[in-house]
């Protein structure tokens, strides 16, 4: 069943996602779930858009899984398996996703491949993988869906990744992963700037924290106790994609801040477990 998306009509509400049509890659489990559930409270369309269509062994969610949430809260959900490598298929999913819902709005970068190693340490297939899926996969993704969101009136970008910053203490250990991401990174500051006057917004957004996710198997000594659930990335995302799209472009959100901005005081419910100490996301001084 098709679900119009709202693209010729006037922008959505400033609190609402109402009738939009997202596009959310890796959104099968974590973070990219988590911003794919809060949208369908608002009884939007979410395309998710992940590599995990079959029950993995050590690794919770697929991408039907996902859309039976997306369905419970109140949303459209389209499941669609997809790696971000494959520009062929990239191509295909968007074409799919705009001739379900009747077009695309908002792009969700959430796919990601992370290994904290050193120079010595990293195998080149896993430098491969980091950048084709973190760097060329945002890339591609972003490519495809503009012709789809140049038809939106309120069409954003959001890429998670973080601030650019240069301090070497973020490259000396990982160098590899901080370029990965780093290029996601500058995707927005590029492409926020070519699609400025055409009404595009991109921007990008990074946790203050650690999330609790199964990314932080990957992350050395860190348990889910000293981390915060994804749906505080959710909340911030929500409040982003929920902006003005000419106004809102070329932005390094921070989750906790641009919370703050928007009101919110109470962060202990994010917490996996209140009152326990927190750790400190990478990039951030």
């Amino acid at each position: 069943m098709t679900h119009p998306t709202s693209t010729s009509s006037p922008p959505a509400s400033e609190a609402s996602l109402t009738g939009r049509t997202l596009f959310i890659t890796g959104a099968s489990r974590g973070i990219g779930k988590a911003i794919a559930v809060r949208a369908a409270r608002d009884g939007a369309n979410i395309v998710v858009a992940a590599k995990t269509d079959r029950r993995h062994p050590k690794l919770e969610g697929t991408i039907h899984t996902t859309v039976e949430e997306i369905e419970a809260a109140g949303g459209h959900g389209l499941a669609l398996r997809l790696d971000v490598r494959d520009d062929a298929a990239v191509d295909d999913a968007v074409a799919r996703a705009a001739d379900h819902f009747g077009g695309i709005d908002i792009l969700v970068n959430n796919a990601s491949a992370i290994l904290l190693q050193g120079v010595e340490e990293l195998a080149m297939k896993r430098y491969d993988l980091m950048f084709d899926v973190n760097v060329r996969g945002t890339y591609t993704m972003s490519r495809a869906c503009v012709p789809w969101l140049l038809k939106s009136p309120n069409a954003h970008v959001l890429n998670l990744s973080p601030p650019l910053n240069l301090d070497p203490q973020w490259f000396k250990d990982h160098v590899a992963y901080t370029m990965a991401k780093y290029g996601m990174s500058m995707c927005v500051l590029g492409m926020a700037e070519e699609f400025r006057d055409r009404g595009i917004a991109f921007n990008a957004l990074w946790p203050r924290t650690v999330i609790a996710t199964a990314a932080i198997n990957l992350l050395p000594s860190v348990s889910p106790e000293h981390c915060r659930t994804p749906e505080i990335m959710a909340d911030a995302a929500h409040a982003v994609l929920t902006r003005d799209a000419r106004e809102c472009t070329g932005n390094f959100f921070i989750d906790e801040d641009l919370l703050r901005s928007e009101g919110v005081r109470d962060f202990d419910s994010y917490q996996v477990a209140p009152g326990q100490p927190l750790l400190k996301d990478l990039f951030l001084d």
